[in-house]
């Protein structure tokens, strides 16, 4: 493990730590890679589709729509699975959300998938 980059649980506005950051690569709790971080906290799946954006909670959220298209993004190295500590901190007070956006851990979370699953990797034929 990287020791310049922390591990960073990020949580449902429930206050569920359901995914971890270990910049630039998010996992899932079983270790897998699901996705990763943009500089501009943009996040996007494992196979570059833009999934919505970190704020401050942190928390990973998006608009209900996009005005938008983001293109996709080339996602950066496969990292090696990574295995999550036993126990993540309390989850901080949460912002209030407007009802423009969607916490994506509790409404989607289909978005984040690993690199052998989801719906928009393209068919091996």
């Amino acid at each position: 493990m990287n020791k310049r980059h922390p591990i960073i649980p990020i949580y449902t506005s429930r206050g569920d730590a359901e995914v971890f950051l270990v910049y630039p690569h998010l996992f899932n709790m079983q270790g897998e890679w699901v996705g990763f971080v943009t500089p501009e906290r943009e996040v996007y799946s494992v196979l570059g589709f833009y999934v919505g954006y970190l704020n401050n909670d942190p928390r990973l959220l998006r608009k209900r729509t996009l005005e938008i298209s983001k293109p996709k993004l080339v996602p950066p190295t496969h990292p090696r699975n990574v295995y999550p500590p036993a126990t993540f901190p309390l989850a901080p007070l949460m912002s209030e959300l407007y009802q423009d956006t969607v916490d994506v851990l509790l409404d989607e979370p289909e978005r984040l998938h690993t690199v052998d699953a989801g719906d928009l990797r393209e068919d091996l034929e």
